[in-house]
C-alpha cells in the first residue's frame, strides 16, 4: 500500500483550476520530489494531503485511509516552508508541545531519540532564539516525526541553509529512507532533489507533465571524446560513443577521455515547466 495515492485529482478555486486530474503515488520507504513552477499546484497538493483542503474531485489516500481523516492524520507529519517555534522555547519543549498536540505517549525517550536522529541532541536544552537557521531546520524535521509517522511532507526544508546545512538535511532524509519513513519533499532546489530523491514529478498548470527516475528522464546531449589529435565532439549517446571510440582506436588514435553528456534534473524540469 502506498504511503500516499492521488488519483484524478481536481482542485478549482471558482474558475480557476488548481489541479485538473493528478495521479502520484509515494511508495513505502521512498524520498518523492514534487516539482514545478509557483502556481503549479505543488501547495495544493499537499494541503489536499494534509487534509486542510478538500478536492472538487478524485481522491487522496494515506496510507489506506481518506486524507484528512483522523487515521490520515495520525499516519503523517507536516513541516510548512515558512514555520515558527517560540523563540524563548527550548527544543526539548518545542518536541514537548507537539507531543501532546499529536497525542504521541513517546515522552522523554522519544524526544531524546528525535533529537539524536536530527543531530541536535547536544542542543536539548537551546533556546530557539539562539538556534541558527539550520538547527531550526532541523529542529522543525524533528516536530513533523513526532510519533514517527510513516509519511513526512516536507515543504522547501533546505531552502535557507548554506550547503553544509543542506548536506546535513540530506544524510537525515536518507536515514529516514533506510527507516522506511516515506517522504514527499516540495522543492525549488533541483540539484538538491536530483542527489536524494528515488522519484520526481513535475507539475505545470495543475498536470503532472514529467514523472520517473530522474536518470530515466535524461537524454543524451552528446558526446565527447579527448583524443592525441584534439576534442571530437558528436550527438548521440552511449552507442555512439563505444562505436567513435572503436574507430578512433582502428585509425592509430589515443583516447584519453570519454564524455557522454546527458541533460541534468535542471534541463529536464525547464523543458517540462516550457521556460
Amino acid at each position: 500500500m502506498p504511503a500516499l495515492r492521488v488519483r484524478a485529482l481536481e482542485k478549482r478555486y471558482g474558475r480557476t483550476p488548481a489541479l485538473a486530474g493528478v495521479d502520484v503515488d509515494v511508495g513505502e520507504g521512498e524520498l518523492f520530489g514534487l516539482l514545478g513552477p509557483n502556481g503549479a499546484g505543488k501547495s495544493t497538493l499537499v494541503k489536499i494531503a494534509c487534509g486542510l483542503v478538500r478536492p472538487t474531485r478524485g481522491s487522496a489516500e494515506i496510507c489506506g485511509a481518506r486524507a484528512g481523516s483522523p487515521p490520515a492524520r495520525r499516519s503523517l507529519g507536516y513541516l510548512a516552508e515558512l514555520f515558527r517555534f517560540p523563540g524563548w522555547a527550548s527544543a526539548d519543549e518545542v518536541l514537548e508541545l507537539h507531543q501532546r498536540l499529536a497525542g504521541s505517549s513517546g515522552g522523554t525517550a522519544e524526544r531524546a531519540e528525535l533529537l539524536e536522529l536530527v543531530g541536535l541532541a547536544y542542543a536539548r536544552d537551546v533556546r530557539v532564539e539562539a538556534m541558527s537557521k539550520g538547527m531550526q531546520q532541523r529542529l522543525g524535521i524533528a516536530q513533523a516525526l513526532v510519533g514517527f509517522p510513516p509519511l513526512l511532507l516536507l515543504d522547501e526544508p533546505t531552502s535557507a541553509l548554506d550547503p553544509a546545512g543542506r548536506r546535513t538535511v540530506r544524510t537525515l532524509l536518507e536515514e529516514l529512507r533506510g527507516r522506511g519513513i516515506s517522504v514527499l519533499l516540495n522543492s525549488h532546489l533541483l540539484s538538491e532533489v536530483e542527489l536524494v530523491c528515488d522519484r520526481v514529478a513535475i507539475l505545470r498548470d495543475g498536470r503532472v507533465v514529467a514523472a520517473g527516475v530522474p536518470d530515466e528522464l535524461a537524454r543524451p546531449r552528446g558526446v565527447e571524446i579527448e583524443t592525441d589529435d584534439g576534442v571530437v565532439r558528436l550527438d548521440g549517446g552511449r552507442e555512439e560513443a563505444a562505436r567513435a571510440v572503436a574507430e578512433l582506436v582502428a585509425a592509430g588514435r589515443k583516447v584519453y577521455r570519454v564524455d557522454v553528456r546527458r541533460s541534468t534534473l535542471e534541463e529536464v524540469y525547464l523543458d517540462a515547466v516550457g521556460e
